[in-house]
């Protein structure tokens, strides 16, 4: 499977495209039934949400310890899923996606374990909500040619937390003085505030995937519904792009996809 010249160039435009109903739902379904037993008992290395935002860029950037700090807290994240369970490691071994991701990238595909490899929540509030940011900030590669692959496991919307994007934000210059010292993309900020109202979103159902560039502004709302969203996150590289020696990112193996 391949993208038409159409989807390729949005991708290249928007810095994001959705691929929809390209996971079975019985795969979905499987996936998750894994997620929620992995969540119920805590299975580390997990990121709990207490705490969460007082971790520095610093910390997010270079600490490779991800055991949880906050054990009484609701469980953020799962890290580390690749090696957690065939299921995982299957889909993120996907054959079918693989010449999209080629294609997207324009180089060979390389899965890095270092950086998302996650299944996500939203748990109901309080689960914070996810300010704008841009998830190179805290990654060190040579180069910006890194894509995240989103898998929707149940229903995604704005009441429980559905992503967000600025469209074409990938391709942006900004100034330090837009972002926080976390370097999140500040909403009181007038030279924000014009782009942000450009924001789009997409509902999404179990098996819809989107890939999205890892300099596109993007963003999540606190789940006010009475049911947990869960979701699957990893991410890719060109061959090309090589982790810097000493940093997180290249501290963890790479998985040779193409």
């Amino acid at each position: 499977m391949t993208l038409t010249p159409l989807q390729l160039q949005e991708f290249q435009q928007n810095g994001f495209l959705i691929l929809r109903n390209f996971l079975e739902v019985e795969k979905c379904e499987a996936i998750l039934d894994v997620a929620k037993a992995h969540l119920k008992h805590r299975i580390e290395p997990i990121e709990t949400e207490l705490g969460y935002d007082e971790k520095s860029l610093e910390y997010r950037r270079d600490v490779v310890d991800y055991s949880s700090i906050k054990k009484e807290s609701q469980v953020r994240r799962l890290r580390q899923v690749y090696d957690r369970d065939i299921l995982f490691k299957e889909w993120m071994e996907n054959e079918k996606i693989r010449p999209i991701l080629k294609q997207v990238l324009d180089d060979e595909v390389v899965l890095t374990t270092a950086h998302h490899n996650s299944i996500m929540t939203k748990m109901p509030s309080p689960h914070s909500e996810t300010s704008w940011h841009q998830d190179r900030r805290y990654w060190s590669y040579s180069d910006d040619n890194l894509v995240s692959v989103w898998l929707a496991l149940g229903q995604e919307n704005l009441d429980n937390g559905v992503l967000e994007f600025i469209p074409k934000s990938h391709t942006m210059q900004f100034l330090a003085e837009q972002f926080g010292e976390k370097e999140y993309f500040l909403e009181d900020n007038p030279l924000n505030m014009s782009l942000i109202e450009t924001k789009v979103s997409s509902n999404l159902e179990a098996g819809d995937v989107v890939l999205f560039h890892c300099k596109l502004l993007h963003r999540a709302n606190r789940n006010s519904t009475s049911n947990p969203k869960i979701s699957f996150v990893y991410t890719v590289k060109g061959e090309q792009t090589k982790a810097e020696k000493g940093s997180r990112s290249a501290q963890y193996r790479e998985i040779f996809l193409s």
